[in-house]
């Protein structure tokens, strides 16, 4: 059991750590299932230099011994690199159109995720991890993160009061989160669950995005502030500490025993224009 850290949420939820969870106990409990796991990602632009860098790290660390699915989502199929995948796990590519900024397509990705499961991956996997793609695995990312629905902690927010979280704090947005409110600050980069309900939440902050665009505003963090407004009215059944979620810039931190997903270091500026 781990003592520095907090493994169960206010309502109960459990936190999953490094320390807190037996693979083998797990694995003898999912394997028989026969699941399909499903994750999507978006290469859009310039972002299609990460998806084999990506790809061949999930291929190595990312529920092995699974099937999974791989949707990447792209306005550019003929870049997308050929990676070679384990038996039973599979690469779809699913063409999407490009929009003028990465706002806009930040703000997209809940509409065309909703979309997609509704018309195809509902009928092909049982669980469906969102990822961000300029991403990579470092360590295993097991059945210890399947749950009905799942939230990760940002890597620039767990140590920190929630006072300093950079929730939507305009009330006139459908993410606004008023002071004193708030469990965790979420990552925009993580978040999964049963297909059904990722269906659900995504149509919900898809909503919420389009009642915003109608009054003429952006939240603060796009779609990441919207999950935070969900998920604070609909709370995650398991959340994933930051090893679930790291930032390759970042120090690691005596809590972090050891960083499974990262995001990988580079000029933002230059990949966004």
């Amino acid at each position: 059991r781990r003592q520095d850290v907090l493994t169960v949420t206010p309502w109960l939820a459990p936190i999953v750590w490094e320390g807190t969870f037996n693979s083998e106990i797990l694995d003898s409990a999912y394997r028989p299932l026969n699941l399909t796991i499903g994750v999507t990602a978006f290469a859009i632009g310039k972002y299609t230099r990460f998806v084999g860098h990506f790809l061949e790290s999930a291929e190595k660390h990312f529920m092995k011994g699974y099937r999974v699915n791989y949707y990447i989502f792209t306005d550019n199929p003929e870049t997308i690199p050929d990676v070679q995948l384990q038996p039973g796990r599979r690469f779809v590519i699913v063409p999407i159109k490009k929009y003028p900024s990465w706002q806009e397509i930040s703000m997209r990705r809940m509409e065309a995720i909703n979309k997609h499961i509704a018309e195809t991956s509902h009928r092909e996997v049982d669980y469906l991890f969102c990822l961000d793609i300029d991403m990579v695995f470092y360590n295993a990312w097991g059945p210890e993160t399947l749950g009905d629905i799942v939230a990760a902690i940002h890597p620039g927010y767990f140590n920190v009061p929630r006072s300093q979280f950079p929730y939507e704090r305009r009330s006139s947005s459908a993410a606004y989160i008023p002071d004193g409110e708030g469990d965790f600050y979420y990552g925009g980069a993580v978040f999964g669950g049963l297909v059904k309900k990722v269906y659900e939440f995504t149509k919900t902050c898809h909503m919420t995005i389009l009642m915003d665009k109608a009054n003429g505003i952006m939240a603060a963090w796009q779609e990441e502030s919207h999950l935070n407004r969900h998920f604070l009215s609909r709370k995650p059944s398991k959340v994933l500490s930051p090893e679930y979620l790291w930032d390759d810039r970042k120090p690691k931190p005596p809590e972090i025993h050891l960083i499974r997903f990262s995001t990988v270091d580079k000029n933002y500026k230059e990949v966004r224009d």
